[in-house]
């Protein structure tokens, strides 16, 4: 999969987004925000105005999405106790949860495929809460993620900076919190539903897994890390068809690289992992 890198901070503001922040109430008053993904990954944010072609419900909502999301963990964007865990079906919001952070303050995470918490539970900052979907009213999996004071839609602040307000730019978490010496995240929970791990190596400071999905011939490889867990450093995780390019995923995460995804049933696949210069790649198998 392929990532885009971060944009340079704008003026000591938009620390480690690349946005401005404007006047206004600012969601960053009540607490250290940090994108709804885990440490490290990158994904592309997508604001919508009243003129735009696709009409967007709060406008200051912002959308989510890279390449397959499906599945992708979710995690609490801020401490607090979960509020309500709704389930619309094919309309609105489809699965989706609100988390109470205080003072007024509420966040909404919408149109997951699962909803891994329940009602009165409290959370920590970059727990995991649930997994991207497309439920609801919803053309593709992404996030849809708000942030509210006292009900009302506040434009979203993300690491102390506002996003961008209107278009789309690339977005890397720093929801780099907790840390410890066990990664809360299984390759299952990486790479979502249905899949289940066929294949595993070791590298130095990281285990890599290769999973299947038999509902969708998919397979998914995802190095989830050993060591120096919650603290982004260069890991990488890669997935090759035979016949087909290899596709890498490397850069400095805090939990995992990956999950690389690609369909691949009845054919042949090569895939591996590294943290810095260690690293394995398997032969071409798991050919059946």
């Amino acid at each position: 999969m392929s990532v885009k890198r971060v944009l340079s901070a704008v003026a000591g503001l938009a620390i480690g987004l690349g946005v401005l922040v404007v006047g206004g109430p600012q969601a960053s008053a009540a607490t250290n925000w940090q994108m709804p993904f885990p440490c490290g990954q990158t994904w592309t944010g997508q604001t919508r105005g009243p003129n735009d072609t696709h009409p967007h419900n709060p406008l200051e909502a912002i959308d989510f999405s890279r390449a397959d999301a499906q599945g992708d963990v979710v995690v609490a964007s801020a401490a607090g106790k979960v509020k309500r865990v709704e389930n619309r079906g094919n309309e609105s919001y489809g699965r989706w949860i609100e988390i109470d952070h205080g003072s007024g303050w509420t966040t909404r995470y919408a149109h997951l495929s699962v909803q891994s918490v329940s009602v009165g539970q409290s959370v920590s900052q970059g727990q995991k809460i649930g997994n991207v979907g497309n439920t609801g009213n919803s053309s593709g999996p992404h996030l849809h993620f708000e942030q509210l004071k006292d009900g009302d839609p506040k434009r979203v602040v993300l690491n102390g900076a506002q996003v961008h307000y209107y278009g789309a730019r690339s977005y890397k978490s720093n929801n780099c919190g907790g840390g410890g010496s066990t990664n809360p995240y299984t390759p299952e929970e990486a790479c979502g539903d249905g899949y289940k791990v066929i294949d595993g190596a070791n590298v130095v400071g990281a285990r890599v897994s290769l999973l299947y999905n038999a509902s969708n011939g998919y397979n998914c490889v995802v190095a989830i890390k050993t060591t120096k867990i919650g603290t982004a450093t260069d890991v990488g995780a890669f997935l090759e068809v035979q016949g087909s390019a290899r596709t890498t995923d490397r850069d400095e995460y805090g939990y995992y690289a990956g999950p690389v995804k690609k369909k691949a049933a009845d054919k042949c696949v090569k895939w591996g992992g590294m943290v810095g210069s260690s690293s394995y790649t398997s032969g071409f198998e798991h050919c059946d």
